[in-house]
């Protein structure tokens, strides 16, 4: 069987077209083992790349996952060494999640909080879907919500292996090493 000539020189015309530029990811290396994610710097990019500065610097390098949350929010969060309300580049500016379009579904990275536009270095892996945590939402009386930026590529389950570990006060014992965090794709220019 033949393919004509016109659906021949479609079929290679899309094989040639440029793919989309892809998103950066940075890896996690954890005593459990490696966990990768993508950073949405399009849709939110005040957290992506602010998670990318401190990544790129270090600063993420001999943290910890800290903090577990299993309902009505499932969530395992992260700080730096320094703690997690570390001040670190300084507060930034709230994405909400009615802004991004993005939501707080299983494996969605976001940005812990106080209130609005005071999110540092801190960051949470969301493990199952988590929509009180999305704008609008009843976790914080505000409703305003917290700044998706990303989402995690491989890796999920290991959080989940986090959560089975014991917990006191949402606390986790003890604490999972982040042994290194590390851009595997360059910074992009937005960021820089």
């Amino acid at each position: 069987m033949t393919v004509a000539p016109m659906v021949l020189a479609m079929l290679l015309g899309a094989q040639a077209a440029p793919l989309p530029e892809g998103l950066p990811r940075a890896q996690i290396v954890t005593e459990y083992g490696p966990i990768t994610i993508e950073l949405d710097h399009r849709r939110a990019p005040v957290s992506a790349c602010n998670f990318m500065r401190y990544a790129s610097t270090g600063l993420y390098t001999g943290g910890r996952f800290f903090r577990s949350v299993q309902g009505p929010i499932h969530v395992v969060q992260a700080e730096t060494v320094h703690g997690s309300d570390d001040p670190g580049l300084g507060p930034i500016r709230l994405e909400r999640t009615s802004e991004t379009g993005m939501s707080h579904v299983a494996g969605a990275v976001s940005m812990a909080r106080n209130g609005p536009d005071t999110a540092t270095s801190s960051f949470f892996v969301v493990t199952h879907d988590s929509p009180a945590l999305d704008f609008g939402g009843t976790r914080n009386p505000d409703g305003q919500g917290f700044a998706v930026f990303g989402r995690v590529i491989y890796g999920l389950t290991l959080f989940h292996v986090m959560q089975a570990r014991p917990v006191a006060d949402e606390r986790i014992q003890p604490p999972v090493s982040m042994v290194s965090v590390t851009m595997l794709d360059p910074v992009p220019a937005v960021c820089t």
